[in-house]
């Protein structure tokens, strides 16, 4: 029963926020609207880890699988990408480098103020 809680937080959660960008028109995916939600939510101890803790662990080491829909429809659409791979294969790098480079500024961040 615990683990149908914590599907249930996290698919309310979900639905919220595709509520939420239906109802505004807004162009930010629900799903990003949604973890959002889940990120305030756990800053304010509104959500607490362990509240969603075994399903969010099972989603985690199942991550892989999440993967395959979206490899299979890059397959089906190779003639696509191949003839756009280099415009692809910028945008691929740049926003791997933009990523890291965000993501290592804001822990060197973190990391000063919690010192």
């Amino acid at each position: 029963m615990k683990v149908l809680r914590q599907l249930a937080i996290i698919l309310g959660i979900l639905l919220a926020g595709e509520a939420i960008r239906s109802v505004t028109k807004i162009s930010i995916p629900g799903t990003v609207i949604g973890m959002v939600i889940l990120f305030l939510g756990l800053m304010t101890k509104v959500i607490k880890p362990d509240d969603i803790g075994m399903v969010t662990k099972f989603l985690l080491d199942h991550l892989a699988f999440m993967f395959v829909p979206a490899g299979v429809g890059l397959i089906s659409s190779l003639d696509v990408v191949g003839a756009a791979w280099l415009p692809i294969l910028m945008i691929v790098v740049i926003s791997t480098v933009l990523v890291v480079g965000v993501t290592g500024w804001t822990v060197q961040l973190l990391k000063r103020r919690r010192i």
